[in-house]
């Protein structure tokens, strides 16, 4: 009923079903609201119940903010972690929020009409969003909405979960405002190629965006100062900052002003590749295994993988951190002047992309450019002589292609490509993994397949072998050798000791025999290939660390096995 008010005397008004709706359009409504709390996990898990401990508040990945939710099914619990939202009756809400995993599922119960769920058989290493809709019934005034994973699969993880529809009055999240833009804007820490960055924090930010010269090259996190890196030397740069959070970007800072230093000679190209080349991959962290220096590493090693590049929050994008800390005081300097030692000894010292915090999806021409860029400021940076490619969550062979023939661009011929793909990536050439190989073969250096963690795989012979044996290692080389690489682009990656890997471990004189086989027809087992490939280029261990750990007596036999290859 509407009451119309006069300043004279009360008076009866009749309204037309007309008039009812013309002024019920003219009304404003109330907005809808996200009456779910803590939906970006951002105080941990409150508000929310997990069943069995299942769930746990993680800081990465997130999709927004500093928090997401992490649960991990076990036996015969789901994960399953909801909260009761309070809700008007006879209203739509909508309910959303971004996962990444497989098998994750989204839904509300109670709602007094039609309970509604949705559900993603897997989004991979990327976030994906799911919502549906749900009506409350004539008296509905709470609904249990929750989010789950499946029996026997792996963890899941949650992030900007949201129930959109009229405020039911038991409190929402207050929405944050947009932050201010950041003071004290310097510069420091000058030198040919890098200039750092530094700014007071804006309280309320979740993150920084970095324009250079107006255009946007970094994002940070966790932090007030970065390192800007691939400069040219004795230019002037102009930088301005933006803090940003749930609410958007806020206004940038003033601008500020630096300079490079004088020419700097570069990294220079890197030394060749030997015929035959011992890889081993070097830990930027402490596992157990001993901590090394660039410079503690065997000379048995041609080629030594830093392990790991950090993903950005810049799709495609790639950095290093050291872990000064956790290696015992390394120093930055004293890291690029191992790499440079290890350079004039005829070594080759490259980046590898993977690990745990260097997942990275490059699946469009802008992620691709990113990371060919900033690879190539990386190698400027530290002296890299090229990069590894150890993404374990599947490639892109289009836009990887595009990456490493960009990078290849930039770096000309002296440029190091190595991969380590798992055995089932190199099962067949339709694989992403063998069809970049394929694609960049006139520029890869060499494929060092890992031949461990895998179980049971088929031969080039069509048969099934199983690992820690040595016709696993030859007749899953041979898929390689008959399907289009190079023998020099063909190597055996196997653990270095058995703390090294889950499974698959095989002594350094299995090793031998592999190489021997391969390469000379001799010590083989069951199976024996076709032909003989003397120009294998040889095996590759993870890692060097773990080697040194079981007194190096991986590199001690098998790098003058590869050395002594025909």
């Amino acid at each position: 009923m509407n009451r119309i008010r006069s300043l004279a005397l009360p008076i009866a008004v009749t309204l037309t079903a007309g008039a009812l709706s013309a002024l019920a359009a003219g009304t404003a409504q109330a907005a809808d609201v996200n009456v779910a709390r803590n939906g970006g996990f951002e105080s941990g898990l409150a508000n929310w119940s997990c069943t069995g401990g299942t769930g746990a508040s993680v800081s990465s990945p997130v999709y927004a903010g500093s928090g997401a939710l992490k649960a991990t099914p076990a036996g015969q619990d789901n994960a399953r972690c909801s909260q009761t939202v309070t809700v008007k009756p006879n209203s739509t809400y909508t309910l959303s929020t971004q996962v990444q995993g497989s098998y994750v599922y989204l839904g509300a119960t109670g709602t007094g009409t039609q309970d509604v769920s949705t559900w993603t058989p897997g989004s991979g290493a990327g976030w994906q969003k799911l919502s549906t809709t749900f009506t409350t019934g004539p008296s509905t005034t709470q609904v249990t909405v929750y989010t789950h994973g499946w029996y026997g699969q792996p963890a899941y993880v949650v992030d900007e979960f949201s129930v959109f529809g009229p405020d039911g009055g038991g409190g929402t999240d207050p929405g944050p405002s947009v932050p201010g833009a950041p003071a004290g804007a310097a510069v420091s820490g000058q030198s040919a190629n890098a200039l750092t960055l530094s700014w007071n924090a804006v309280g309320s930010a979740t993150g920084y965006h970095v324009y250079q010269d107006g255009v946007r090259v970094k994002t940070v996190t966790g932090g007030a100062s970065t390192q800007i890196t691939g400069l040219t030397a004795s230019t002037s740069y102009s930088f301005q900052v933006s803090a940003y959070n749930a609410a958007g970007e806020g206004p940038k800072s003033a601008p500020v002003t630096g300079t490079t230093t004088g020419t700097d000679p570069g990294p220079g190209p890197g030394p060749a590749v030997p015929k035959h080349a011992l890889t081993g991959y070097w830990q930027n962290f402490d596992n157990g295994a001993t901590v090394q220096k660039i410079s503690d590493v065997s000379a048995q090693y041609d080629i030594i993988a830093v392990s790991f590049a950090d993903a950005t929050t810049t799709p495609g994008a790639i950095t290093f951190n050291l872990d000064s800390a956790g290696l015992g005081g390394y120093t930055v300097d004293r890291f690029k002047a191992d790499i440079a030692a290890k350079k004039a000894a005829g070594k080759s010292v490259i980046l590898s992309i993977g690990g745990e915090k260097g997942t990275i999806s490059v699946n469009d021409s802008a992620s691709a450019n990113n990371l060919a860029n900033s690879a190539y400021a990386l190698m400027q940076e530290y002296g890299f002589t090229g990069i590894d490619i150890d993404l374990e969550n599947g490639l892109n062979p289009t836009y990887m292609t595009q990456a490493l023939r960009s990078l290849s661009s930039k770096v000309g011929s002296s440029l190091v490509i190595t991969m380590a793909p798992q055995t089932i990536d190199m099962q067949s050439t339709q694989g992403g993994y063998f069809k970049t190989a394929l694609n960049i073969k006139d520029i890869l250096t060499v494929v060092n397949m890992q031949y461990y963690n895998s179980g049971s795989m088929n031969g080039c012979d069509g048969k099934v072998y199983s690992q820690g044996s040595v016709d696993f290692l030859t007749a899953l080389a041979c898929i390689q050798l008959e399907g289009g690489l190079d023998p020099s682009q063909v190597g055996i990656g196997v653990p270095a000791s058995p703390s090294g890997a889950g499974s698959g471990y095989v002594s350094p004189t299995i090793v031998g025999n592999a190489l021997d086989c391969l390469t000379r027809g001799t010590s083989c087992g069951s199976f024996k290939p076709s032909k003989t490939y003397p120009g294998l280029r040889g095996a590759m261990t993870w890692s060097t660390n773990w080697d040194a750990k079981a007194g190096s007596a991986w590199s001690n036999s098998v790098g003058p096995k590869v050395h002594g290859l025909p």
